[in-house]
């Protein structure tokens, strides 16, 4: 009854109307890995500077940015820090991998 009332609710003002019943296993895995790095680091390497600036030059895969900056091991924990906290985008239906393209936020 509930979702036959929000379905018409929702055709009445133009909108399409989905019930989505579960997520996607890659979808969790990937959030779960984003969330362990969302506590507050220190960045006393500029590391997040240094991967907010490569990503703001084009959109890179995950690999490949990290591989670009000072210090790749560490930048790795950074850029997922950053990936949780917004500041860096990913398209979260895909896993997160080395070939994850990761863009700056705002951007598609």
């Amino acid at each position: 009854m509930k979702f036959a009332a929000t379905e018409w609710a929702a055709g009445a003002v133009g909108w399409r109307y989905l019930v989505v019943s579960g997520w996607r296993r890659q979808v969790l895995t990937g959030l779960d890995a984003l969330s362990a790095r969302r506590r507050p680091m220190s960045d006393r390497l500029g590391l997040q500077g240094e991967l907010l600036e490569l990503v703001r030059e084009r959109p890179r895969q995950f690999g490949e940015l990290v591989e670009a900056t000072s210090l790749p091991a560490v930048a790795r924990t950074h850029a997922v820090h950053l990936l949780w906290h917004r500041r860096l985008g990913m398209d979260l239906t895909q896993p997160l991998d080395d070939a994850t393209w990761i863009h700056p936020v705002g951007m598609e």
